[in-house]
């Protein structure tokens, strides 16, 4: 059994696709530039707002354009965050038996911290005993520093922490600090990018997570 748990937020807790990329979207569109398909946000995303930003505005954008379309995207998405956003199928049930068993649960994500805040608690409630997202002093994923200070915080005797994650950002996350990953097949990457970085698990469902973790 493995605790606490330290989990990921987009593609892993959440489904933000749709409302990250009409934030996306709404930027670029009022900076005149081209827009992407949504399913091409998959791979925008992973390494907090300032890369998505980066990657989606044409390249060579100087600095002051990658300010402003980063303005521009966060006004929308502090207000349409939760539009279309939705828990992964399984994850609230999974979520609250952890905490009904005494297993904690945690969040390290990339995301802003006050968005990934608003969020988790939205949809989850108290079942996340703590959140840490981009802003509260730590460097992003794979920087491992976030997640050791959340395996170390909650660390109990006899048992081990494990990071879950839907991208290589969050298996090279674990891997960098020392923690058993699981890599998730239901978020916005595929198996092939989980296995290249030999997680010790894989999961295709919250069932199936739920069973790694437990026994």
């Amino acid at each position: 059994m493995y605790d606490p748990v330290i989990f990921d937020l987009d593609g892993t807790l959440l489904n933000t696709l749709c409302d990250l990329a009409a934030a996306g979207n709404y930027a670029l569109r009022k900076m005149s530039f081209p827009e992407h398909e949504t399913d091409k946000y998959r791979y925008f995303v992973g390494n907090g707002i300032p890369k998505l930003i980066e990657r989606i505005c044409p390249e060579g954008s100087g600095a002051e354009t990658l300010e402003k379309t980063h303005a521009l995207f966060s006004e929308y998405y502090e207000l349409h965050k939760s539009d279309l956003t939705r828990p992964y199928d399984g994850m609230t049930e999974l979520l609250a038996e952890l905490k009904k068993r005494g297993i904690t649960a945690v969040c390290n994500s990339n995301k802003d911290h006050v968005f990934a805040k608003e969020l988790l608690r939205s949809f989850y409630g108290d079942s996340l005993t703590e959140i840490v997202g981009a802003g509260l002093g730590f460097d992003t994923k794979p920087d491992p520093k976030a997640a050791l200070y959340l395996a170390e915080k909650y660390a109990k005797p006899q048992m081990r922490p494990l990071y879950v994650g839907d991208s290589s950002v969050d298996m090279q996350t674990a891997k960098n600090a020392g923690i058993d990953a699981c890599g998730v097949l239901w978020g916005f990457r595929e198996r092939d990018e989980l296995e290249a970085l030999k997680p010790a698990h894989i999961a295709a469902d919250a069932y199936e997570l739920r069973k790694i973790i437990l026994e």
